[in-house]
C-alpha cells in the first residue's frame, strides 16, 4: 500500500488541527487532530530520510504551529495557518518526499 507523502500529512495536520478546533470550539480536540498528523509525518519522515531528519522536520512542525498565532494577529486566522501548512509541506517536500520520486 503506498504512503501518502509526508508533505500532505503535514499540511494536513495544521490545517485540519485548526479546522476542528475552529469547528467544534474545542481547542484540545484540534490539538489531538494536529498532534496525530504529526506523528503519523514523523514517523514517515524517520522512515524515509532518517532519525535527524525526523526530529529536525518535527521541531519545524511545532515552530510552524506556534507561529501560526502571532501571525493571525497580521493576516488574519486562514491565511497564517495556510501559510505555515504552505511552508511545512514545501520543507518536507524539499527534504524527504522530492528524493523519494
Amino acid at each position: 500500500m503506498a504512503q501518502a507523502p509526508t508533505a500532505l500529512v503535514a499540511a494536513t495536520g495544521l490545517l485540519g488541527g485548526y479546522a476542528v478546533a475552529r469547528w467544534t470550539k474545542k481547542r484540545p480536540l484540534g490539538g489531538v487532530v494536529l498532534a496525530a498528523a504529526g506523528v503519523v509525518a514523523a514517523k514517515g519522515w524517520r522512515e524515509k530520510a532518517g532519525n535527524a531528519t525526523a526530529a529536525a522536520l518535527s521541531g519545524a512542525y511545532v515552530v510552524a504551529f506556534a507561529g501560526s498565532h502571532p501571525l493571525a494577529k497580521k493576516v488574519g486566522a486562514w491565511p497564517s495557518v495556510c501559510a505555515v501548512a504552505v511552508g511545512m509541506a514545501a520543507a518536507s517536500w524539499a527534504v524527504v518526499d522530492r528524493r523519494q520520486g
